[in-house]
């Protein structure tokens, strides 16, 4: 039983990001998808709980993780899902502008 718990909670852990990400708009922000994101992170973590008391931590979550890029993968991931250039590069969300701080510009 502490196996299926293990994939619910992975299963789970994909609606977190994809709640995060519908909340905010142009228009402002849904408080039901914040709630939805908020609801599925407590799942997870009670899902991988669960499954911690037979199987090893380290173990729990390597497999809760690889469950949910298992199943993020076929249908695009949560963070990127209204970019498809940010979907096919995996460093997209990473990128930064590199400026100098404010006070060594204007020396």
């Amino acid at each position: 039983m502490a196996w299926v718990y293990l994939v619910l909670a992975g299963f789970c852990e994909i609606g977190w990001p994809i709640g995060l990400k519908i909340v905010w708009t142009e228009t402002g922000a849904r408080p039901l998808w914040l709630i939805f994101a908020i609801v599925c992170m407590g799942i997870s973590g009670a899902f991988l709980l669960m499954a911690q008391r037979v199987i090893p931590m380290g173990t729990a979550c390597a497999m809760s993780r690889a469950t949910r890029l298992a199943v993020n993968s076929p249908i695009g991931t949560g963070c990127s899902m209204g970019s498809s250039s940010a979907a096919t590069t995996p460093s997209a969300s990473m990128r930064f502008p590199i400026t100098s701080p404010p006070d060594r510009m204007e020396k």
